[in-house]
């Protein structure tokens, strides 16, 4: 079986703003984050798991905070994206899972949404996505309540 695995990363502060985007779910919270697009950690770290695992590089390399057309830009399309590379490759999504490390706002009573948007713009059954989260037990910048970090890994099966 051909295979190929890939990880990612992502973390933004938070900053002034009523919610977080987060797997393309608004999650509502007292503060936003600080960011160039829409700061959705959810889906960047599975974007860089997804170029990882091609070998294409990261997702600043494909959408730079440079470029003022990705100002504000709704992270799904970023996933999109990625997705067709993967597809115009020859490979396909095996699964995704998915990581958020925070304190607050809360993951658990919007994990099941995120996984449906997820699922829909990859075209994968929502079995395929995993996204749970767990805190830093009050450590690190998570921990204090600074900001949000999300780490994914992918697997890609040759089609």
């Amino acid at each position: 079986m051909n295979i190929r695995i890939g990880q990612g990363y992502d973390v933004h502060a938070f900053g002034d703003g009523g919610h977080v985007v987060l797997g393309g779910v608004r999650v509502p919270h007292d503060r936003g984050v600080l960011a160039h697009s829409d700061g959705d950690v959810v889906i960047h770290a599975l974007c860089d798991a997804m170029l990882g695992a091609l070998a294409l590089g990261d997702i600043g390399r494909h959408f730079p905070p440079s470029d003022p057309q990705w100002k504000d830009a709704d992270s799904r399309a970023f996933l999109r994206h990625c997705n067709a590379l993967i597809n115009e490759r020859g490979w396909r999504l095996g699964n995704a899972d998915i990581t958020v490390v925070c304190e607050r706002p809360r993951i658990g009573p919007h994990a099941q949404a995120m996984r449906e948007l997820l699922a829909a713009d990859l075209g994968v059954a929502i079995d395929v996505v995993s996204v749970k989260a767990t805190t830093s037990e009050t450590l690190g910048f998570t921990g204090r309540g600074e900001g949000i970090a999300a780490m994914a890994a992918c697997l890609l099966v040759g089609t």
